[in-house]
């Protein structure tokens, strides 16, 4: 092959080129560091840690304690980390064992540990004091390990990993590796004597055996990733007491080991006779991009709203012009019929394709439903075309069941041009459920509040966790469809 003029010179920045599908073009890319640190302990040149380059203390010291060599700050008589040379010296007390058995391990870039006898899990929470932990913990620490993900946004390729009790995140490790963030959280915990005992670790990577055999010693009780855990994973969180939690992904998750930690309600039978009809084909032209795919929970708007009304529905119909957006989510996808004129295509839409008499129509950007409102809604259903809720903006018409009945003058508005919801209340039955009813369910009125500008996205985002755990922000309601 044939060098180029803009090939590889020493000192030289590489030229990244991105392809759009038609041609390639400069782009803009750092790619992440990988840096080589050579560590002797006691003079014995132990192992070669490859890792990000930041705060290398702390990962020497997670390592060191993770391979059972240090217990406390105080068998410390030494440590030292020159970063120039990539070379970091340690003096402990005890002696270094003569001969060290590697362990080639699953971690990113082939992780190694040794043979050595890991520490006890700390002794503590005992019987009728173990944590016990909602899943609403869970992704809210899941959420926040995502907006520190620095490393990530910046670069791609780097895991991240997090220690907290659901609440709050006491400390937090990014690395090209998985098993050095885990190592790195151990090490600052260490140095700053925390006793990460009972919390909940939440982690960007594949859990791995040698993941769970430091979890284990660190005494976490909760250990929780976006992918997969492994089977040996599996079997040591099992007979280490260790919650294992996989998969948290737009509100739902898998639960691989001590069910008992996680508080969850018992599911409810769904509601029969109505589908949920989820509009998501607006144009969403104040928010600049498509607002059901706004990140949120670990995941998107859409999927989290389709996993609570798939949990209350036996159907759930997605009514979208651009269903190709919306492969992941395993509900069948309707385009406006009679499209270009907003939230009532959708609704007639809908309708129309629904098997049931009636729908529940419901926006793609309320992330504060309430469950039981709505099942009082859909309890009301029987004899009238259209159960519309009230708040004190006025009626909530993209919260709503609407029924067959209402296709003849929903379709007359439509072909007249008419594209407000309420243009043909006028002609069917319609029960309006007042705010001293609905207060009997969401006092706050939370489930009406949607999302439609960046800067309502972002106070959301900085002020709120998932629903029933705090207020969010201040969106705007839906009523300004009706």
């Amino acid at each position: 092959m044939s060098r180029g003029k803009d090939g590889d010179e020493p000192g030289k920045k590489s030229r990244v080129l991105r392809y759009d599908g038609r041609r390639l073009s400069d782009a803009e890319h750092r790619p992440v560091e990988e840096f080589p640190l050579a560590l002797t302990v006691n003079g014995v040149e132990l192992a070669t840690l490859i890792a990000s380059p930041h705060e290398l203390p702390y990962l020497v010291g997670g390592f060191l304690r993770m391979q059972g060599l240090v217990k406390c700050p105080d068998d410390f008589l030494a440590l030292s980390v020159c970063p120039e040379f990539g070379v970091a010296l340690v003096h402990i007390r005890g002696s270094v064992p003569e001969r060290l058995k590697p362990t080639l391990t699953s971690g990113c870039g082939s992780g190694i540990t040794f043979n050595l006898d890991l520490p006890p899990p700390p002794q503590g929470n005992p019987a009728g004091d173990r944590p016990v932990f909602s899943p609403a913990d869970i992704f809210a620490m899941m959420n926040e390990l995502s907006r520190r993900a620095e490393g990530y946004k910046a670069h791609g390729g780097v895991h991240s990993a997090a220690v907290g009790d659901g609440r709050y995140v006491l400390l937090h490790a990014e690395d090209i590796g998985r098993h050095n963030t885990l190592d790195r959280i151990a090490g600052e915990a260490l140095f700053k004597n925390l006793d990460l005992s009972g919390t909940i670790l939440v982690t960007s990577g594949r859990v791995s055996s040698e993941m769970a055999a430091k979890a284990a010693a660190l005494g976490i009780a909760l250990v929780a990733t976006r992918t997969s855990p492994t089977d040996m994973a599996v079997r040591i969180c099992e007979e280490s007491g260790i919650t294992l939690v996989g998969y948290v992904r737009g509100g739902r998750f898998l639960l691989y080991a001590h069910p008992w930690r996680i508080a969850a309600a018992i599911e409810k039978e769904r509601i029969e006779g109505i589908t949920c009809v989820l509009l998501a084909s607006g144009a969403s032209s104040r928010m600049g991009s498509n607002k059901a795919l706004l990140p949120y929970q670990g995941g998107r708007f859409i999927e989290v709203i389709h996993r609570q009304m798939a949990a209350l529905f036996r159907d759930v119909l997605i009514v979208t012009n651009t269903p190709e957006l919306f492969d992941f989510l395993p509900s069948r996808k309707v385009p406006d019929l009679i499209p270009g004129m907003g939230p009532l295509s959708g609704i007639h839409s809908g309708l129309r394709h629904s098997e049931t008499s009636h729908v529940f129509a419901v926006a793609c950007d309320m992330p504060s439903l309430n469950p039981d409102l709505i099942r009082h809604l859909a309890s009301l259903a029987e004899g009238f075309d259209v159960v519309i809720p009230e708040s004190g903006k006025g009626l909530e018409p993209l919260h709503a069941i609407y029924g067959k009945n209402s296709l003849p003058p929903m379709e007359e508005a439509l072909h007249a041009g008419k594209g407000r919801i309420a243009s043909f209340f006028d002609k069917v039955r319609i029960r309006k459920v007042t705010q001293e009813e609905v207060s009997r369910f969401d006092p706050a009125f939370q489930s009406f509040l949607n999302i439609n500008t960046p800067e309502e996205y972002f106070r959301f985002r900085e002020h709120s966790r998932p629903p029933g755990s705090s207020e969010p922000g201040n969106p705007q309601s839906g009523k300004d469809q009706a």
